[in-house]
């Protein structure tokens, strides 16, 4: 989580490689929001720390926005930044309402600054 917790609070851009609408290639499930990765970081799962951007409706390529909070999995070593428009904040309740296509598959919390 501490590669995770580093961006909260802070600009961040993130390389979009699943657009909203896109179908997940494995599980079959279609991502409600924009999902990706912060180019350059490492996850405690090997590959790049992921992003969820909320607050924006149309498919993105990339996305430069605000972290307000993690999305710490309990059951997977695998944590997720959630990057937002300036001016735009969500509370718990919404992002796991917002997230919940693909988070109802592990036990998380939200975490805030």
């Amino acid at each position: 989580m501490d590669n995770a917790r580093q961006f909260l609070g802070k600009k961040v851009l993130a390389k979009i490689d699943k657009p909203i609408g896109t179908k997940h290639p494995k599980h079959g499930f279609v991502y409600m929001v924009n999902y990706g990765f912060i180019p350059n970081t490492q996850a405690p799962d090997g590959e790049e720390v992921d992003a969820y951007v909320l607050g924006v409706f149309e498919p993105l390529a990339e996305f430069t926005g605000r972290c307000i909070a993690i999305i710490h999995r309990l059951n997977d070593n695998d944590d997720k930044v959630i990057i937002v428009p300036e001016g735009v904040d969500y509370n718990d309740k919404q992002i796991m309402a917002l997230t919940e296509f693909q988070e109802r598959f592990f036990k998380s919390k939200v975490i805030k600054r």
